[in-house]
């Protein structure tokens, strides 16, 4: 009997000893570098829905570990060390014994304290580096790198290209390191494959002078950079992707697309030809370097830590370069462009991007007007044709060389070359609310201009032995030039008490000349004074010259010319602006705290001349230009920020010269040589954290600019004739207020993430109209959500909505413009046995009807792509159908000050195409 007891007794703890260790997570913990177990390493076991502390172990002598306390689930698995990065790890657990194996942690000593994350998914964080391990995320054959960068937890892409990492948007793409397309990040991501890149690391990447200096100014730009795999930085990869298809009631549509890059080491060649005329190119999230590139304006802009804004405009106006809005109308481009880099012995940088582009846009426009003044209503009802034709060719040259381990330099070279020709008609009437006429217009006006931007960048820098002692040169020359000849040829008919009171004429042709050059140097020098604190002495001196040549002539029926002067329409003005500017600025930098404050004062000396008039108007201006930042960063992955500047913006040479503008007879602008200069205090604050275990980012900020002295166009309107000028004048009271905040995070059990962005914005501004002061008041509320869920090679879906309340006030209406409006979008995407897949778009506007506007403004757009890939997927044959419903109508409404506005543009709406696309890489 007691044999029989004692076996039960044996048989019972062995049963206890085996349920007990069933549940048993073990393991070995090992120090990568000197291949070491790790004695006293914290093992934590966390529930993976709400991060709770589940158990918790410490490694034996020989780095063993045992966790016995987990049930069936998903856990967070972390091992920690005070002298190794901390290693975590998403674990699915079946209740059954289960080994880690060898848990490999590395030294921060090595790795800047760098968490290691394994789950489907590799992240890791080093410093304040987000890097994703480029194969973890499954994309489809032949994606490019936008295509990857929607997969990345954390980082979101819209469907005009834009990218935004952790709620902020990326405003730089570097491809190992380096600048490869320019300043366009829409280019890299479109133009490299997926499969060629080993990590996508995202940061904040310090300004150049930050990372010279080693003293952190606070001022960052969120960036990705592109780490090519060994094997991908040799060979060739591209795509050519045709389209087209003949339509029924519009021209034929077409689209075509080719794309080559070749890699070898450190040398990189990337090619572009892209024709079509849908406006579907691929590239256009940048509408400026589609559509006419940068502007070549001479100008000391808006600076955060000086203020400083001097402009010399030659664009807009005198030099007859027309206003282009792609997003209406129809336009047939070329784009191509090449863009070269390499790098010899770690001391040569050679970058170098020339570009041409080609557009042939046409827009039909017709336009309602209402003002209210007083008891008075006016309303023009305008049709307008646009026609532009413009060639850009752009060249663009970086060579950077290292001359020392201490020393560097850099020359920029740019020569820009522009011609357009354009003609614009324009017939419009303007009438009272009980519909008696005011006045009548027609007028054609037909421009060409041709542009010449030559400059040249020149900066050295020199690191001394102290730490933090550093001086740096800038060096800086730009000319342009702008020629233009117009001819104007309108009939303007003012009515009184619905009579027509005769008939205005204008044949004029003028001649424009302007030429702009600026010349700048630069000297910056830095001292530490201690081991946080830095001081910085800069002085910088520039001149900038220019003239502006005006001529207009009226067209002689006696010779057929136009020979006859226009004195009134006739100027010549020279400027010289010369500017001394001293500046310093005292910085403080630890780990967690940096802020920094200082100020620059201007001197400037504007003399402007007026040749035509022997006239001259000469100022003195001295400004005073304080700056402060406080940037805390409480945590690796959060910081919270603080700045404040005081910026002056200075009166504009079209601003100043006193000459009418007589394109459009019933609205002429003139000039007023009294404009003081206008200063503003901006404040701004912004939070941004990231949680990357949890997947979840927020950001916040608000800003906030009030301007003395602001520069306001006063409107002088005559009630009976509907005739306005424009002037502007020096107004007090412009407030702008916005508040953004955004948070997103994945929700885990239906795999969604989610992203919610509500939003604010409020501004007052100073009104003039017939000399009457006023205020209008603008608000805007919105609250954006938007979810996205996808499964490899299944399904990819996204849903957004963006609802928005607005609110304009003004003395000049008796009761206050309210509406509503909503955005929603759905995009999805349909895989089929691999080969086949459907995508699909739907955008649904709705504009909620007011007391001024009857109707709501309702539009569905919805597009459609069907698909099939050949030959491993090397091959693409397709179908695509845009604006389905046939929706696609270009209408916007607007509500400002006195004014409602309801403007029609032609736009291209349902069309379909069949394509056929190959992408292609050496093998």
């Amino acid at each position: 009997m007691l044999k029989k007891i004692f076996l039960l007794l044996l048989i019972a703890f062995n049963l206890q000893t085996t349920f007990a260790q069933s549940n048993i997570i073990s393991g070995k913990v090992r120090d990568t570098t000197e291949q070491t177990s790790i004695k006293n390493a914290v093992v934590v076991l966390l529930d993976a829905q709400d991060s709770t502390f589940i158990d918790f172990t410490r490694t034996k002598a020989d780095g063993s570990f045992q966790l016995s306390k987990a049930k069936t689930g998903n856990y967070i698995f972390m091992v920690t060390h005070p002298l190794f990065a901390d290693y975590v790890e998403d674990i699915s657990y079946d209740g059954s014994p289960r080994s880690m194996g060898t848990v490999a942690m590395t030294p921060k000593s090595k790795l800047l304290q760098e968490v290691i994350v394994k789950s489907g998914s590799p992240i890791r964080i080093k410093g304040d580096t987000t890097i994703y391990t480029a194969d973890s995320f499954a994309v489809g054959p032949n994606a490019n790198v936008e295509e990857l960068l929607k997969k990345l937890p954390g980082i979101q892409v819209d469907k005009n290209g834009q990218i935004k990492a952790m709620g902020q948007t990326v405003e730089r793409v570097l491809v190992d390191g380096e600048e490869f397309f320019g300043d366009d990040p829409g280019m890299a991501v479109k133009n490299l494959r997926a499969d060629a890149v080993k990590e996508v690391q995202v940061f904040d990447k310090k300004s150049e002078q930050a990372e010279f200096t080693g003293i952190d100014d606070g001022n960052t730009q969120k960036t990705i950079n592109l780490k090519l795999k060994e094997d991908k930085k040799k060979g060739y990869f591209g795509k050519i992707d045709v389209s087209g298809a003949p339509q029924k009631d519009i021209p034929n549509r077409f689209n075509n697309n080719l794309m080559l890059s070749s890699f070898k080491g450190k040398r990189k060649i990337s090619a572009f030809l892209l024709n079509g005329n849908t406006g579907q190119d691929g590239l256009s999230w940048q509408d400026n370097e589609k559509f006419g590139g940068a502007s070549d304006n001479i100008t000391t802009s808006v600076d955060e830590e000086t203020g400083a804004y001097i402009v010399m405009q030659t664009s807009g106006g005198t030099d007859g370069e027309p206003y282009v809005n792609t997003r209406n109308g129809f336009i047939t481009n070329i784009n191509a462009g090449i863009q070269y880099s390499n790098k010899w012995k770690d001391k040569h940088t050679l970058n170098f991007s020339p570009r041409y582009n080609y557009q042939d846009y046409e827009n039909n426009v017709l336009s309602f007007n209402q003002t209210s003044i007083g008891d008075s209503i006016l309303i023009e009802n305008v049709q307008s044709k646009q026609d532009v034709k413009r060639h850009n060719y752009k060249n663009n040259a970086t060579y950077d060389l290292k001359i020392d381990s201490n020393s560097s330099l850099r020359v920029t070279v740019r020569a820009n070359f522009y011609h357009t020709e354009s003609a614009d008609f324009r017939e419009g009437t303007n009438i009272s609310s009980t519909g008696v006429l005011k006045n009548e217009t027609s007028r054609s006006l037909q421009t060409v201009s041709d542009k010449q931007a030559y400059g040249a960048t020149a900066i050295f820098k020199h690191k001394f032995k102290k730490p933090r002692r550093t001086l740096t040169f800038t060096g800086d020359y730009s000319n342009i030039r702008s020629e233009s000849n117009s001819t104007l040829i309108s009939n303007n008919t003012p009515y009184f008490n619905g009579s027509p009171t005769g008939i205005i004429e204008q044949n004029q042709q003028r001649v424009s000349d302007v030429n702009n050059t600026r010349f700048s140097g630069k000297l910056m020098y830095t001292e530490p004074i201690s081991k946080r604190y830095s001081v910085q002495f800069e002085h910088e001196t520039s001149v900038i010259s220019g003239r502006n040549d005006q001529t207009t002539f009226s067209f002689s029926q006696v010779t057929g010319k136009y020979d006859v002067p226009l004195d009134s329409l006739t100027n010549d003005f020279e400027q010289l602006i010369i500017e001394q500017r001293p500046g310093v600025r005292l910085s403080y930098n630890t780990k967690k705290i940096i802020y920094n404050f200082g100020a620059n004062v201007a001197l400037v000396d504007f003399n402007l001349t007026n040749n035509s008039l022997n006239a001259k108007y000469d100022r003195n201006f001295t400004n005073f230009f304080p700056a402060a930042n406080f940037t805390y960063k409480y945590k690796t992955n959060a910081q919270f920020r603080l700045n404040y500047n005081g910026a002056t913006r200075q009166p504009t040479v079209n601003q100043l010269q006193p000459i009418n503008n007589n394109n459009d007879y019933f609205n002429q602008y003139v000039g007023n040589p009294d404009l003081k200069t206008a200063f503003a205090h901006n404040v701004g604050i912004t939070h941004n954290s990231y949680n990357f275990l949890k997947e979840m980012w927020m950001y916040q900020s608000v800003n906030l600019s009030v301007e003395n002295n602001s520069i306001t166009n006063s409107r002088t309107i005559d009630l009976d004739s509907g005739k306005t000028v424009i002037r502007p004048i020096n107004t007090d009271g412009n407030i702008n207020l916005n508040v953004w905040t955004g948070m997103g995070f994945k929700w885990k059990k239906p795999n969604i993430n989610i992203n919610v962005q509500p939003n604010a914005n409020y501004s007052r501004f100073v009104e003039v109209i017939n000399n009457r002061r006023t205020f209008a008041n603008n608000l805007r509320t919105g609250l954006g959500i938007y979810l996205q869920k996808d499964k490899d090679k299944k399904y990819e879906l996204s849903v957004g909505t963006n609802f928005s309340y607005n609110r304009n006030t003004t003395a000049f209406n008796l009761e206050p413009v309210e509406f509503m409006d909503n955005n929603l979008s759905v995009s999805a995407r349909v895989y089929y046995k691999k080969v086949w897949s459907l995508q699909t778009e739907y955008n649904y506007d709705w504009r909620q009807k007011t007391d001024q506007f009857s109707e709501s403004l309702n539009i569905n757009l919805w597009n459609a792509r069907l698909q099939r890939t050949f030959a491993k997927d090397a091959f693409t044959a397709y179908v695509l159908i845009r604006d389905i419903l046939n929706q696609n109508i270009g209408i916007t409404r607007n509500a400002y000050s006195n004014t409602l506005s309801e403007t029609r543009n032609d736009r291209l709406r349902r069309y379909f195409m069949v394509g056929f696309a190959w992408n292609f890489k050496n093998k």
